[in-house]
């Protein structure tokens, strides 16, 4: 059973940062891809990021620029910089982890098998 544990979430102004961290009970950074989600309040879980056995990312149109993904396989940690931020990045992030080595259709909640428990990150204006 793999558990994930997200850190890092809070409130900062637009324009503002924030790094996410994600630890995993054990290795799985080396065999499958992993992914960043959001909520937000009434919406559908969004797919922000991915990111492969390859170390090769793959971002949603509403953050490619201002956000990079990377992990640490040595930590067993997953990341998540997110900078320049703006209100509607407002949401619960998750991270998961697929059954997958390549992040392909990685948007799609269901290739994920395991999943954090979320973290608040709050953008105000």
């Amino acid at each position: 059973q793999v558990q994930l544990v997200e850190s890092g979430g809070g409130s900062v102004q637009a324009g503002g940062s924030l790094r996410l961290s994600c630890a995993a009970s054990v290795y799985t950074y080396s065999s499958y891809s992993m992914a960043w989600f959001r909520q937000a309040p009434g919406e559908q879980r969004e797919g922000v990021a991915c990111i492969d056995t390859d170390d090769t990312p793959m971002y949603a149109d509403s953050v490619k620029g201002r956000f990079t993904i990377s992990k640490d396989n040595a930590q067993k940690t997953l990341y998540l910089q997110m900078n320049s931020l703006k209100p509607e990045d407002t949401a619960i992030y998750y991270c998961a982890t697929s059954t997958l080595r390549y992040c392909g259709t990685w948007w799609r909640p269901i290739k994920y098998n395991y999943w954090g428990q979320g973290t608040q990150v709050t953008v105000s204006s």
